[in-house]
């Protein structure tokens, strides 16, 4: 053992040392060097390495580290460690604000010594201990993590341009300047020839893009290494903002940094090749790729994933109980597997697209410049698949065959041909449940052609038939054309057969029939457009209609007139429990009470549409439905509440509710559990006390306005068996507000605390709290605007879980399945008593379409079963969401009954404080596995779920399976 560092050697090169051993100190043995090199004793916890060996170090007995101690690989020299400790030192000095590892002093100075080891020399020194947990495994990476990870690549970038130092002359097996060489020296060992071959293919293709430009790309000095395992982040769901281990500093390729960073991103759960954008856009706005980067990202990506797989795989063959290295090997196979999926040149248009504004930097031209394959003659019927075509109204977006129904009949009115045209998605035939973007836009045309079409004679020397498959080439251009029988030959296209013609350089691959929108413009880009090559009009390429459509909501619609997410899709169809967005994909909706019986229910939209032909006018004339629909809510309701107002809104059905109670009563004092939402209109708003609706909520209530604390069981001042005391409370309440001279017309709640997420309120609390009211003359009043109509499950309306009959209801949402419809019923005489305060009349309230609508909405629950279906589906909901709670302590308590459930998420059970951040951020990525979610309640910590009412156990399942796999790998 020795402080005294050997004379310098000569730089590490990787080439002479291919093989390469991590140093393998015992513990003991560690313990031992470091107490008499830097006079303090050490506890030790071992910390993974490839090349290196690390440890925790902590003083004996502490729980406060001391620091990382970095045992180097005997074949680097002192020069290069003192490379690494001053690349850091330059990063801290020049960003402030990133948090970056020095050298620990010791009470002997510096803790760095030489060691001689049972490894041999090897060089020892401890670092500061960087507090935070990196992003190791393979757990899900949100769109800011994956931007910081780019930011902190191009802070770092930027720290050390101009940074010179002898040792950055190493060769490392990481430098993306070797990368080809290394794979070289590699990749014979590699003993699984399937594996060898697909990084022989891999390479191929990226050095073909790389090597013409390769001295054209800029060079300096870097940390290279900028990866999930090498930043820190201070907290769980923090943003990272640290950067360890600058073990592998040289001077490379600059734009090698952002390559290594994004291709660490490539094995984490959900990922794909468009993952890295966020890094790329954060790095291209701090530190500026050129054009010549921009076209070398991917190669590298590609060829890092290359070396990543042949040096694990080769590490673990040398050196067996390297249980890092070997732990590594799968995920370091799904980034190459990854990086490969999309070929370079499409995902390079999709970076310069992103990066530019345009996918081809204006440089390539696909205009088709042959003469058409066939002449077609007549009309070309072109059909729409796409969301909002009639051809997929009334469900039949689930069947592909309307796809080749639509087509013939098209050939059967005359058209000589039918078409589905390329880059242009496809709704039919969609997948109903996407945990990630389907591919929905077709890279090719699809033809049926009324009569066999021959080719021109032009085309059919360059054509050749088989398996079903026409392909044409001129040796730039190739043609192909699936769906032949088995005896077509090159000549002639068959009659009334489904065709899929698509277009590809000769030189490059093949297009998939169809891609993800996010890639379709750069796949255009790549492989052109095949309508002309058949005689068709050309294609405009992928459209991306909501490209500015937020922007144009933004300046037309007021602010406070918000929209679900920051990047929301742009929903254009509902059907059931789905919606679909303009790019064909489909969502899970559980979150749309307003759809109460499903979106695009066929029943009501007949009974509207039938309606709409007849009459729609105001509710002053004599007409059967508005009659005909109030008896029939009227009939669901207890026989004393037996008259009905029809509105336009929950917001108006509350104000008319508090208006008829004051008007009955001759008062104006109405009371109203805290917490609760109940409108926008100036009644309605003023007994809302939601501080997430409204921060000042209870600060600025009207004088007219008194409170009881909110009933929550699991949240408020009175916990799980203390909730009884809510009632006799309240009740208390009511008493001193009364002897303080304010007579209440009412008292106005939710029967079940929608708002909370669907917290049912203490048994027997309305009981207490109605009677308390009615004692003094006022009225009850029950909100039921989101909890009423079947929703429950075990009963249709709210309050008679609580074995109450109100003296007022107010209901809308479900009740019009999306119309906008609301209801107040009461009893005849306090109806009576409204004339007091002037006539009632609302214009659409009640109206002839309004009444069809409702009319059939309450026939499609009563008739389909819904409420039972509510009931039974809600039930094993709730079950397989108890269960996760079992498994993850983030979940405090699932809330609700039938189809009106709650999630609430905590930070701590005992304490229940909100994890607020942490449920937006677990909608946001629902969103991203196809599930439409959202967050209520006061701290919007709360998983507000209700879809549907005929939503199916499948699709709750999946539900429950994308909310169990977000806990499991992160948001």
């Amino acid at each position: 053992m020795t402080a005294t560092p050997p004379a310098s050697g000569a730089p590490f090169d990787y080439f002479a040392h291919v093989e390469l051993p991590t140093p393998s100190l015992g513990d003991d043995e560690v313990r031992r060097l470091f107490a008499q090199t830097f006079g303090v004793e050490i506890d030790l916890r071992s910390l993974g390495s490839q090349q290196d060996q690390n440890f925790r170090v902590f003083a004996r007995g502490s729980d406060e580290p001391l620091g990382v101690l970095k045992i180097s690989n005997p074949a680097f020299s002192e020069a290069e460690i003192d490379l690494q400790d001053r690349a850091a030192a330059r990063v801290a000095d020049h960003d402030p604000t990133l948090r970056v590892p020095r050298l620990v002093a010791g009470p002997r100075g510096p803790m760095s010594a030489w060691w001689d080891s049972s490894s041999g020399r090897v060089h020892a020194r401890v670092l500061e201990n960087i507090s935070g947990s990196t992003l190791m495994g393979s757990g899900y990476l949100s769109p800011a993590v994956v931007a910081r990870l780019g930011d902190l690549a191009a802070r770092v970038s930027v720290a050390l341009d101009g940074f010179t130092h002898p040792a950055t002359a190493r060769v490392l097996q990481w430098d993306a300047r070797h990368a080809l060489r290394v794979i070289d020296a590699l990749l014979p060992g590699e003993t699984d020839e399937a594996v060898r071959d697909a990084l022989r293919a891999a390479t191929a293709d990226a050095a073909a893009t790389l090597t013409p430009i390769a001295d054209r790309l800029p060079v300096q000095a870097g940390h290279f290494d900028i990866t999930d395992d090498n930043v820190l982040r201070a907290e769980p769901g923090a943003l990272p903002d640290a950067v360890i281990d600058f073990g592998d500093v040289t001077a490379s390729w600059r734009v090698g940094e952002i390559a290594t960073t994004v291709s660490s991103v490539l094995h984490h759960d959900g990922a794909d090749a468009l993952s890295t954008l966020p890094a790329l856009r954060a790095f291209h706005a701090r530190r500026r790729l050129t054009s010549d980067e921009i076209a070398a990202v991917w190669p590298l990506v590609v060829l890092r994933g290359v070396v990543l797989v042949l040096s694990g795989r080769a590490q673990v063959r040398i050196d067996e109980a390297n249980d890092y290295a070997a732990s590594a090997l799968d995920r370091e196979y799904r980034i190459f597997e990854t990086a490969t999926a999309v070929p370079i040149p499409v995902m390079t248009a999709a970076i310069r697209a992103d990066l530019e504004g345009a996918p081809d930097g204006g440089d390539t031209d696909r205009a088709w410049r042959s003469g058409p394959l066939l002449t077609l003659a007549g009309e070309i019927a072109v059909l729409d698949a796409g969301t909002v075509s009639a051809l997929n109204d009334d469900g039949a977006w689930l069947d592909g065959g309307a796809l080749d129904r639509a087509a013939a009949a098209a050939l059967d009115r005359g058209a000589a041909c039918s078409v589905i045209p390329a880059w242009e998605p496809v709704l039919t035939g969609a997948p109903r449940r996407t945990p990630a973007a389907p591919a929905t836009v077709p890279t090719g045309a699809t033809v049926w052609l009324a009569e066999p079409t021959a080719l021109t004679a032009a085309a059919v020397a360059g054509a050749t038939v088989a398996d079903g498959t026409l392909t044409w080439t001129d040796g730039r251009e190739t043609v192909t054309i699936t769906g032949l029988p088995a005896d077509a030959t090159a000549a002639e296209l068959p009659a009334r057969t489904r065709l899929f013609a698509r277009r590809f350089p000769s030189d490059g691959a093949q297009p998939p029939a169809r891609v993800v929108p996010a890639l379709a413009a750069a796949w255009w880009t790549v492989v052109g457009d095949v309508g002309p090559a058949l005689g068709l009009p050309a294609s405009p390429g992928p459209r991306h209609p909501s490209d500015d459509l937020l922007e144009r909501r933004y300046r037309v619609v007021a602010d406070v007139q918000e929209h679900y997410y920051t990047a929301p899709p742009q929903i254009e169809r509902g059907w059931r429990e789905y919606l679909m967005d303009v790019d064909g994909r489909v969502y899970l909706d559980m979150v749309n009470n307003v759809a109460s019986v499903g979106h695009a229910h066929p029943r009501v939209v007949e009974a509207a549409t039938r309606q709409m032909h007849l009459l729609n006018t105001n509710s002053r004339f004599h007409y059967g439905g508005i009659t005909e629909y109030g008896e029939k809510i009227a009939a669901t309701l207890p026989d004393e509440l037996d008259t009905v107002f029809f509105v336009n809104s929950g917001s108006e059905a509350v104000d008319l509710a508090l208006r008829l109670a004051m008007a009955a009563t001759g008062r104006r004092d109405i009371v109203a559990m805290r917490e609760a939402y109940h409108g926008w209109t100036f009644a309605s708003d003023a007994v809302s006390t939601s501080i997430a609706d409204n921060p000042f909520a209870l600060e600025t209530r009207p004088d007219w306005v008194h409170t009881v604390a909110a009933a929550n069981s699991y949240r408020g001042a009175h916990r799980d068996a203390d909730a009884a005391r809510y009632a006799p409370e309240a009740v208390a309440d009511i008493d001193r507000i009364v002897a303080g001279g304010a007579l209440p017309a009412g008292f106005v709640c939710e029967t079940y605390f929608g708002n909370a997420g669907g917290v049912a309120l203490p048994a027997g609390y309305l009981q207490e709290v109605y009677a308390a009211v009615r004692r003094h003359g006022g009225l009850a009043i029950a909100d039921e605007v989101q909890v009423g109509f079947g929703r429950l499950g075990r009963w249709f309306w709210g309050f008679q879980e609580q074995g109450v009959v109100p003296d007022i209801v107010a209901v809308a949402k479900s009740i019009g399945a999306g119309h906008p419809l609301g209801a107040v019923i009461t009893r005849r005489e306090i109806a009576d008593r409204y004339r007091t305060q002037g006539y009632f009349f609302s214009s659409t309230g009640g109206s002839p379409v309004s009444a069809a609508i409702g009319s059939a909405v309450l026939d499609v629950i009563q008739q389909e079963g819904l409420q039972d279906n509510a009931r039974d589906v809600g039930a094993h909901l709730a079950a397989r969401l108890e269960d996760l709670g079992t498994r993850h302590p983030i979940i405090g308590r699932v809330h609700g009954s039938g189809l009106y459930l709650g999630v609430e998420f905590v930070r701590d059970r005992e304490t229940r404080e909100p994890a607020t951040a942490e449920t937006a951020a677990i909608c946001d990525r629902l969103l991203e596995l196809g599930v439409i979610m959202q967050p209520t309640g006061d701290h919007q910590n709360v998983l507000k779920i209700k879809p549907p009412l005929c939503v199916t156990k499948d699709s709750v399942d999946y539900f429950a399976d994308a909310l169990a796999r977000t806990l499991e790998t992160g948001w």
